[in-house]
């Protein structure tokens, strides 16, 4: 008779009501493949990496470095000229007429003359105007704000690129139309050294004047998205309000002194010159201040509300 081997019992598991659950199941292997094909999350943009992206962009066009060279070279050539007719005519002034261009401090306001700042302010203006509205209309403001939908960052990153680059090109035209007026002058024995009293405001508020325009501009454009129209009303508001209001009467005088053209007029005449309504350097300043910083408000806030 053949004996069976007895196997052991298989131990059952407890039947209680409190057993705890088994572990999640693992993730399936669609849902891993999803994940996977997503990739990992991209870092949110820093605000120097959209400086350096406004940077390349400003650079990229092949006009963008002729656009301020022409410039510069323009205004200084306008500065220069008045300079030489001045070097070229001195032997026809009589010794009361050389005397008031002493006096007067005329060899000052030649280093920059009034011509000269309403040219800077129209090529600021328009360079201002087309950083944004000429990206509006290409088209490619519209990329980038779908690659980086913080628009008030990526505003305010172009703002502080125009500002540093305009600065930068004033400051530039400042100096070089300085040097060389004077130097012109010089050979008549009327030039002026950096260090004359005087100078220092002349060079700082010549300087300035360009991102001033070009903030102006950049607003305009900001809310217009037309380059046409905004390089119209950007040479309206710099160039033609300062033609339609004087100082001669209050009202006009109050809206006059608001101008930025204007504070740039009241931060370089000489010390001897009068007005009917006479107003401070530091109110010239203020105005500066005023115009840049809500023309970058405009800027920053103006694209958050308007789709491109």
């Amino acid at each position: 008779m053949t004996t069976v081997p007895h196997t052991p019992n298989t131990p059952h598991a407890p039947n209680t009501p409190n057993a705890p659950h088994a572990p999640n199941a693992p993730h399936t292997p669609g849902a891993t493949a999803a994940r996977a094909a997503e990739g990992p999350a991209e870092p949110r943009p820093r605000f120097r990496d959209l400086l350096a992206a406004e940077w390349l962009k400003l650079w990229s066009l092949r006009s963008t470095p002729w656009a301020y060279a022409v410039t510069v070279l323009t205004v200084v050539g306008f500065n220069a000229g008045t300079a030489y007719d001045t070097y070229r005519y001195w032997t026809s002034y009589d010794d009361r007429g050389r005397a008031d261009f002493v006096r007067d401090g005329i060899a000052l306001a030649e280093a920059f003359t009034a011509n000269a700042a309403m040219l800077l302010v129209l090529a600021a203006g328009a360079l201002g105007a087309a950083a944004v509205a000429g990206e509006y209309g290409s088209g490619l403001m519209r990329t980038t704000f779908t690659a980086v939908p913080a628009r008030g960052s990526v505003m305010a990153a172009k703002a502080a690129v125009v500002t540093a680059v305009t600065t930068a090109v004033g400051t530039l035209t400042a100096v070089v139309s300085y040097a060389v007026t004077q130097a012109i002058l010089s050979r008549r024995g009327v030039g002026l050294p950096f260090d004359h009293p005087g100078a220092t405001r002349l060079l700082v508020a010549s300087a300035l004047l360009m991102p001033v325009a070009a903030l102006t501009g950049m607003a305009l454009g900001t809310l217009l998205h037309h380059l046409g129209t905004t390089i119209v009303l950007t040479v309206v508001t710099l160039v033609l309000l300062p033609a339609v209001f004087s100082s001669d009467r209050y009202w006009s005088a109050l809206v006059d002194h608001t101008l930025p053209y204007e504070a740039w007029l009241r931060l370089t005449q000489p010390a001897t010159f009068t007005t009917a309504h006479p107003w401070s350097t530091g109110g010239a300043w203020t105005v500066y201040a005023a115009w840049a910083l809500a023309a970058c408000v405009v800027t920053v806030v103006g694209a958050r509300h308007r789709d491109p």
